[in-house]
């Protein structure tokens, strides 16, 4: 959350059941939710899936005496060793990152000593030096409010820059990006609004983000396992390991397992990333038990001190924009978004909640506040791990409200069957129904060739923004020069059967949060068969190293004279589609310039 296609992963056979590290948190009589009836249905919904992972869960309710109750319990597999899920394990929750980024927005904003004083409806053009979008309307309008409601008319444009840039590095890149709708027009969501945010605490209190939501989050909530650094998660030994299926079809089997692989963490850098706004937050279900019981006090933690405003939980759960128009199913209504919170209803009760998802880890964290009722379900695995969780938190939404079950399985089998489940270049939010169809991949022999030789395509393109691509031709033994061999070698050992001798390609580095590589194969004319491709190391000692491919997307290269330009097209996450125009580059998405 349009690109996405799947991303498949790596370990086990069996699917086993995971013991507690620590008994769940519960006051003495009170009957626990978690109790053998939901953990014989939760392993179930494990084993239907087939799922190489597992789930971590935590239930927060308070109690007719007024005490709040607390369970977290693990179930499945945690890592391709074999160790199993329990209340410590630690996930990364992806998307539900982003609450805590409008939180510590809302606790600068509720600083009265801060000078000058920000609200919000403060410019961001009046917070952050260097603020500019394309539109210069947006520029000029855009507030707090419109950044995290998803507002500003840019889309997702998540393959822009690596990892290393810094919060500050991507505020000036921003300009370049080509919106696709006017400001206020519509929700696209986009995880670099959350950078921006996560860039005030730096700005005003020189200060940065982590360190910032550390301090004031984290620590007096007693959230101590919670982190945004891989090194500090991995110590514990508790991380657990991403699950994909590789090569899984799961139109045609819902469950197929493919070759099951286990990802690496996505960002082993020992400091912050650009993702710590957006989707950087490391937590266990322990943790995130104490998360939710702040969020249904409204801000106050254990000991009844407030860290958090109540204004400033409602105001991150009052809905700006409409995220989801039409409800999928009877049971479910229409959707608002106010900041890193949906609002809507389930069987007639109001829920704020949120997802997310990042590379082999998937999040739902759900609250419904006239219960005092709050759930979480965190998976460790990437093409069904949000059917996995929709299916547990509902499945434990019906027995507390004592409804009538619903197979939610069995639905999500027959959306399957009706909806290819797509390759995601770590999407945090996921449309299938928004899924495209890919240009016929293979290649006619007689296909007609490009406006100009390949040997003239291949070369250094620039974006002002995304960096530069430099294309090798692999093709008719053309690949040449010191940069080429290089390039060449690298692929042998690392692309293991991506090149195909018989179809004429372009290979590039491409350095971002989801891939390493980029591939263009020829299909007709100016058009090509884009691939973004990521190589993993294997996790398993003696594996072999394995290549993602994310597929389905296509670009086109226009030349004009002595130039020459390309764009990729159905890239950059639009919820309205491409630009219209009569040449590539004015329908392009983002357009490259040949250097």
């Amino acid at each position: 959350m349009h690109l996405s296609r799947a991303l498949f992963s790596a370990c086990l056979c069996i699917i086993t059941v995971a013991a507690l590290s620590q008994r769940p948190l519960f006051i003495a009589n009170e009957p626990a939710v978690l109790n053998e009836r939901l953990d014989s249905a939760i392993l179930d919904i494990l084993k239907e899936f087939k799922t190489p992972g597992g789930v971590g869960v935590a239930v927060v309710r308070k109690t007719a005496q007024g005490t709040w109750h607390l369970e977290s319990k693990g179930y499945g597999n945690a890592t391709a060793q074999g160790d199993k899920v329990t209340a410590d394990t630690l996930f990364a929750i992806g998307s539900n990152s982003k609450l805590f980024d409008v939180l510590a927005t809302g606790l600068l904003i509720s600083n009265q000593t801060l000078t000058p004083r920000i609200s919000w409806t403060s410019k961001i053009a009046s917070i952050i030096p260097g603020w500019k979008l394309w539109d210069p309307v947006a520029t000029a309008e855009s507030t707090i409010v419109d950044i995290m409601s998803h507002r500003t008319g840019l889309p997702r444009h998540d393959f822009l820059g690596p990892l290393d840039l810094s919060s500050a590095d991507v505020i000036p890149l921003l300009r370049h990006l080509r919106p696709s709708a006017g400001f206020r027009e519509t929700t696209q969501y986009n995880n670099h609004m959350y950078t921006v945010l996560s860039h005030i605490p730096q700005v005003l209190l020189n200060t940065t983000y982590e360190k910032y939501v550390h301090d004031n989050i984290f620590a007096p909530l007693g959230m101590d396992h919670t982190t945004f650094f891989y090194t500090d998660a991995v110590k514990t030994g508790r991380l657990a390991d991403g699950f994909l299926r590789e090569d899984a079809n799961l139109t045609e089997d819902p469950f197929s397992r493919g070759t099951i692989r286990a990802l690496p963490y996505w960002d082993q850098s020992p400091k912050g990333h650009v993702i710590s706004g957006a989707g950087g937050v490391i937590s266990s279900a322990r943790d995130m038990a104490i998360w939710l019981q702040m969020l249904l006090e409204e801000g106050k933690n254990q000991s009844n001190e407030t860290i958090v405003p109540a204004e400033v939980i409602r105001k991150a759960a009052t809905g700006v924009t409409v995220f989801t128009p039409v409800a999928a199913y009877p049971e479910l209504s229409p959707v608002v978004y106010g900041g890193g919170q949906m609002r809507a209803t389930y069987r007639g009760y109001e829920m704020i909640e949120h997802g997310g998802a990042t590379n082999g880890f998937r999040s739902q964290v759900t609250r419904f506040p006239s219960k005092d009722l709050g759930i979480v379900v965190m998976s460790n695995e990437d093409q069904l791990g949000n059917a996995i969780m929709e299916s547990v938190k509902y499945r434990i939404v019906d027995e507390v409200f004592q409804l009538e079950t619903i197979d939610w399985p069995a639905r999500h089998v027959v959306l399957f069957k009706h909806v290819p489940v797509v390759n995601s270049p770590n999407r945090y939010r996921t449309k299938m129904a928004n899924a495209i169809e890919p240009p016929p991949i293979p290649r006619d022999e007689k296909a007609e060739e490009p406006a100009v030789p390949y040997t003239a395509l291949a070369g250094a393109y620039t974006h002002a923004a995304y960096g530069t691509l430099d294309f090798c031709l692999f093709w008719e033994n053309a690949t040449t020069g010191d940069a080429c061999a290089r390039l060449s070698k690298d692929a042998g050992e690392r692309l293991p059967g991506v090149i195909d001798p018989n179809v004429p390609t372009l290979l590039a580095r491409w350095d971002t949060m989801v891939t390493n590589f980029i591939r263009l194969t020829h299909y007709a004319g100016n058009v090509f068969n884009l691939t973004a491709l990521y190589s993993y190391p294997p996790v398993v000692p003696g594996t072999d190293l394995w290549v993602r491919k994310i597929e389905g997307v296509w670009a086109e290269f226009e030349v004009k004279g002595n130039d020459i330009g390309f764009s990729p097209f159905e890239l950059w996450g639009s919820e309205t589609g491409s630009p219209e125009g009569d040449t590539v580059e004015e329908r392009a998405e983002v357009w490259f310039t040949k250097v």
